[in-house]
Parts: C-alpha cells; structure tokens; sequence
C-alpha cells in the first residue's frame, strides 16, 4: 500500500492509528493491552520477549505496581530504541520464553526481577514477590538466582526477597520478620503448620517459636473481622487454647505505626510462653 495512503488513514479523525513507527492499528478507537502488546513486538522485531508487569499478568499475578508502558527484552546486538509506549531492553541474558496466549513470555523470576528493579516502592516489590512464590508461580530461590545472575547487585532487591526466603507470605509478614530480627528473640519459622499430640490440625501462623510454643498472629481487622473470616478466626484461636499455645496477634498497621509497642509485647508474650511448660505440639 502507497505510504501516503497510509498517513492519509493515520490523520486526527481517520480509520487508522498509527501505534509505533511502522506500526497501524487498523482502526481508530484505543487500543487495547493487546493492542499494545502485540504492537511493541512487531516493533521489536523477531526474538524479542514480553518481560516485567504485562508478562506477569499474563501469568495471572494480581498484586502488580502500576506500568505504563510495554517492557520487551531483545538481544544486545539489536540496535532498536524505545519509543512510545514500549520500553526496549537490550540484553546478553535473553531468557528461552514461554508462549502466553500466543505471546512468547519471560519465565516468571525474570519477569518478577525486571519489574523490580523499574519499581520504586519497597513494599510493591515484596508484594509481587510473595505473590509470585505463595502462589506457586516459581520457588524462592529462583528469584534469589536471577538476582544473582546481575552484573550489578540491587540491595533493594536482596533486601525485599530476604523474608521470603525465609517464609514471609505478605508485606505485613515481611514487616513482621522485620521486626523479629530486631527483636533479638529465638528462631521464629513463618508459615508452618501446628498439630497437637493426637496429630490434629492446631493452625498455620504468621511467626512460630518452636522453642517455646508461641504463635505470632498479624491479623488485619478487614480480614479476620467480618463473616465466615472471623469465625474462622474464633476457631483458630479456641484451638490454640485447647494445645496450650500462648498466641499474640498483631494489627499489621501497627508494624509500622507502634513498632517499640509491638516489640514491647512480643517480649512479654515470648516470656509468658517460656514460664509454663512448652505444649506437645510439633511443626510439620
């Protein structure tokens, strides 16, 4: 088709859109995320992969920071620039994709790191972190090995992964643990299951005290506050009771809003578990 054709149906109010340089949307509505997607491909050229926020969606995380723009991985000799909407990446680690929908697709630690590292937010990052891993999306270590991979070391990075690794699920757990390693008590493991002497079920808590039997509950009141959530979290606790477990919940706000208060109070619990005999219960 003539070029000048092509402008001509480009114009302000014509039936075309031009997306990218090279690039028509044959129609003149928004285009949509596919649209775009495909769009910064084609731009990209053969080979390139869709990596960072709109890979993981296609993934089917949730917990995602806010992205503009279509971030694309093409290899490092490829001379193309950003432009638009997509945000072109030049690497020599150019990951063997999966195919999304028809969308050749960074595996999810890469996709995962790559969005890190354009995130400002500390608590995004984790966010996305613990999304990607308690949702089975990839292990722990996968991430701390792409991490690794870099040439640069991103402390922010090592920094927001180190309670997962450890067990944190959520950005209020990251919190807690946070607030554990300054506490200077025992060992606390995260999220493992309780059972009592018959083998029965007691609960999964937040931070536990092998030692002593302590359980460490953040409990948000939108959460655990309303309907079938709150009776689950009356049973939960008549459980802990019955075992002998002394248990201290948490608003997670208070993390941050009364830490030394939260600390004050994990000491007391710590110390009211130490006084009585530890209940026969075990992790598994």
């Amino acid at each position: 088709m003539p070029r000048r054709t092509i402008w001509r149906r480009c114009e302000p109010g014509g039936a075309w859109r031009m997306l990218l340089p090279g690039v028509v949307l044959l129609g003149n509505g928004e285009p949509t995320e596919e649209h775009r997607i495909e769009a910064s491909l084609l731009h990209a050229r053969e080979g390139s992969v869709l990596t960072g926020v709109p890979a993981l969606r296609r993934y089917g995380l949730r917990n995602l920071p806010a992205a503009e723009d279509v971030h694309v991985l093409v290899p490092a000799e490829r001379t193309i620039a950003s432009t638009g909407f997509v945000h072109i990446e030049r690497t020599r680690r150019l990951p063997v994709p999966r195919i999304r929908s028809g969308v050749p697709t960074a595996p999810v630690p890469r996709a995962v790191i790559d969005a890190a590292r354009r995130t400002p937010d500390p608590d995004a990052i984790v966010a996305m972190m613990a999304e990607a891993v308690q949702e089975r999306h990839c292990l722990p270590w996968a991430l701390a090995a792409e991490i690794d991979e870099r040439s640069r070391v991103d402390g922010r990075l090592q920094r927001a992964l180190t309670p997962i690794l450890r067990g944190a699920h959520s950005v209020a757990e990251a919190d807690a643990w946070s607030l554990w390693a300054r506490s200077g008590l025992p060992e606390f493991q995260w999220n493992v299951k309780v059972f009592d002497a018959a083998g029965r079920f007691v609960a999964k808590p937040d931070g536990w005290c092998d030692r002593v039997g302590f359980a460490w509950e953040v409990d948000s009141r939108g959460y655990h506050a309303e309907g079938d959530h709150f009776r689950a979290t009356l049973a939960r606790n008549a459980r802990y009771a019955a075992a002998g477990i002394v248990v201290l919940q948490t608003l997670p706000s208070r993390l941050r809003s009364e830490p030394d208060a939260v600390l004050a109070e994990l000491h007391a619990a710590f110390r009211s578990a130490q006084r009585r005999p530890r209940p026969d219960v075990r992790v598994r």
